[in-house]
């Protein structure tokens, strides 16, 4: 009999055993975080307990361990299992350097990375058996591991600390200044209820303080939903306090994305400090909205906030969601349909007829007609078509005034809210002394931590990692608990370069190394030379066949890299490439695109995008920006073109790190349409929700004195 042991962020969640060593006959015991003991040992048949937690199926990894060890003992570079897994091997050379630098991996036999998944299992081979699963997502790491074989894992790195019970203190209503009732679950370590020390026998060994810091969650989705990710904290001696964010759930009010949060999240943290069992202290975690509602707690400047682990966060409504550049996002009717009505609908995501819904207009009665009833948040939006006192009222960015609040922040280069996290980094520039705040930039969508290929493009072999909980714990720890750990230390800024496919470090975002180097556009090229003669490439957007921006709506990742080799043959599509590159080229940063724009109508669109290009031709999409022209110099005053006009449009991308290779080619390209990411503009001064279209004839200058060039961060060569 073989014990297989299941640790969630460094603790003992389940004990598997396999009777005959087969992975065929299974019992498991799996922890009870109210008691902190073990239920009763089992028949090993449903996956739920572990699927909540680390998102994985584990009773199949048994079904398939035979298959797995079998062409691991043969030394397989890939293999692909009877049920269509496919695997390839992982060695201990330079493949895993960074893995030892940057995710602290003690493991030194080799392993196998799963691949084109989603939430893939990294599996351990010694000697042709395999001895641990490890498991990275957005903010945690699972690791399936052999009893005794732990040194050989990440959970090395976890330091052996007590662990709590979970206990739940019941819902409460928290009141808002304006009378409102946010519904809050409060869970607190066993240790402890109100003012009185529990029973030590029924949980951990102490001594245990009677007031301990916080972390609060405020969420839009339910604060029931995923609240088993949270107990890990109580685990680790903190209250957590799971809210439902006003109007959503079991709390009262008015459902308007973002326009409450400032406040709203004030109100909540006064309330967890006034509590019995709280010290003071709070700190935040979530990711997405999760995200957005840190940093507008934050911008209100209420001083018990002490810490916050920002992951992909939303941004400021002009900037990133929804109407980044101006534009009005089309690929996040997803998820307006999914938040119409009190309580999340994810189900309402997912149509195979997102093509001719997108088509319906006006705007206002798209829901209607689609699902059958009104979104009137997106009715009150399309209500403030410019840049005005109802959005600024969301903008975190806007409001923060400078207050510093310590920040782990946690992206990737193919998160759709990337732009939040390009506002955060500019807040932490603008006012965050060193040791305030710690970056982490990876190859990752706004799922995070959790693909090796995205849409069929490898991002690498180290580009997960098992050490983001670590992070955050010493992040929560060290600036709420006052433990001297060590992370205020480390590198200010760690991301991870594509082409090179490794983490690196800096000091600072923007990377102090970064030599800005200008590319202007010349005849289908990017050249380092300012064309003399002043020259143009026009070309015309039709606002009924716009180019594509490449995506699946359904799958609600917006700023995924795709090959766009074929869409680039389009007339719409203006090209611009360089020579091939006789020397490698590292690019880190947002690229800022300064076009020459004339038009023979009064409004259009301007989508830029940043491509690696390969030996073969292949182009890859790494970064993008889109501007609505007629906000060129201000989202609150529109400014509409003349036919005569030339019109200078500045446009920033998302962020990106990529080596181009030598023997590559960068190309940037320019068009006025995106479809499935923003609704088309109709060229009127209607914009994109008009009844009624134009087709634009749109002219790039070039060269002489209105020469359009793109700002490239590039890195300094060794």
């Amino acid at each position: 009999m073989k014990q297989w042991n299941f640790y969630f962020s460094g603790i003992l969640y389940g004990i598997i055993r396999d009777q005959n060593e087969d992975g065929k006959e299974l019992n498991h015991q799996t922890l009870d975080v109210f008691t902190n003991t073990f239920n009763r040992e089992e028949p090993f048949h449903n996956d739920d307990f572990y699927e909540v937690l680390c998102r994985r199926k584990i009773r199949r990894f048994f079904e398939s361990l035979p298959e797995y060890e079998a062409h691991a003992g043969a030394g397989e570079e890939r293999f692909t299992t009877s049920k269509g897994q496919v695997f390839t091997r992982r060695l201990n050379g330079d493949g895993l350097q960074a893995n030892e630098a940057y995710m602290h991996d003690s493991c030194i036999h080799d392993s196998y990375i799963q691949r084109e998944v989603k939430f893939p299992l990294d599996l351990y081979v010694s000697d042709g058996q395999l001895y641990a699963v490890q498991m990275s997502g957005r903010d945690y790491t699972g690791v399936l591991v052999l009893d005794g074989m732990e040194e050989h894992t990440i959970l090395k790195e976890w330091s052996d600390r007590p662990v709590c019970a979970v206990r739940f203190a019941g819902t409460h209503m928290v009141p808002t200044a304006d009378g409102e009732l946010l519904a809050s679950d409060v869970y607190l370590p066993g240790t402890i209820v109100s003012e009185h020390v529990l029973d030590p026998a029924a949980v951990c060994s102490g001594p245990f303080p009677t007031q301990v810091p916080a972390v609060l969650v405020r969420t839009p989705y339910g604060k029931h939903d995923g609240a088993e990710q949270y107990y890990r904290f109580v685990q680790r001696g903190y209250a957590v306090v799971v809210q439902d964010v006003r109007g959503r759930e079991d709390s009262t009010g008015e459902w308007m994305p973002n326009y409450y949060e400032v406040e709203d999240g004030s109100d909540t943290l006064d309330w967890i400090a006034e509590q019995p069992w709280s010290d003071g202290n709070v700190g935040m975690t979530g990711g997405s909205y999760l995200g957005y509602v840190q940093w507008a707690a934050a911008a209100s400047g209420n001083p018990h906030l002490k810490a916050i682990l920002s992951s992909v966060c939303a941004g400021s409504p002009f900037i990133d969601l929804p109407r980044r550049g101006g534009c009005f996002t089309s690929g996040s009717m997803a998820w307006n349909f999914a938040m119409t009505e009190q309580r999340f609908r994810e189900d309402r995501m997912i149509r195979s007829d997102w093509e001719e819904v997108l088509k319906l207009r006006p705007l206002r009665d798209m829901a209607k007609k689609a699902l059958g009833i009104d979104v009137p948040f997106l009715n009150e939006w399309l209500k403030h078509p410019d840049y005005d006192d109802f959005w600024r009222k969301a903008n975190w960015r806007e409001r923060s005034c400078g207050h510093v609040v310590p920040a782990l922040v946690m992206s990737g280069w193919f998160d759709d809210n990337g732009m939040g996290t390009t506002e955060a980094l500019e807040l932490i520039d603008e006012f965050y002394p060193t040791g305030s705040y710690k970056v982490v930039l990876g190859p990752w969508k706004h799922s995070g931590n959790a693909n090796y290929d995205i849409h069929g493009i490898f991002m690498g072999e180290s580009a997960l990692r098992y050490d983001m909980d670590l992070l955050c714990f010493a992040w929560l720890d060290h600036f709420l608990k006052g433990e001297d750990n060590g992370i205020e230390t480390t590198a200010p800024v760690e991301y991870y370069t594509l082409g090179d496919n490794r983490w690196r470090t800096g000091e600072h975002w923007p990377l102090p190394e970064i030599v800005p180097t200008v590319w202007y556009l010349d005849r289908e090229a990017l050249t380092l030379c300012k064309p003399q003669r002043q020259e143009s490439d026009s070309y015309n957007y039709d606002p009924d066949s716009p180019a594509a921006h490449i995506i699946d709506v359904s799958e609600n990742e917006l700023e995924v890299p795709e090959d766009y080799t074929e869409e680039e043959k389009r007339d719409d599509i203006l090209c611009y490439t360089t020579p091939v590159l006789d020397h490698d080229l590292t690019v880190t940063g947002d690229i800022t695109a300064v076009l020459y724009l004339s038009s023979d109508c009064p409004d259009t669109d301007l989508f830029v995008r940043i491509t690696d290009v390969d030996e073969n031709g292949t182009s890859i999409k790494l970064a993008d920006g889109v501007m609505d022209v007629k906000y060129r110099n201000s989202f609150e005053k529109p400014e509409f073109m003349e036919p005569d006009g030339i019109y200078e449009v500045s446009i920033r991308t998302t962020k990106l790190s990529n080596t181009f290779k030598a023997g590559h080619q960068m190309r940037f390209t320019v068009t006025s349409g995106a479809k499935n990411f923003m609704f088309p503009n109709s060229n009127t001064e209607n914009g994109f929700d008009s009844e009624v279209n134009r087709i634009a004839h749109n002219t790039i200058c070039r060269g002489g004195m209105q020469a359009s060039h793109i700002l490239v961060p590039a890195e300094k060569r060794a």
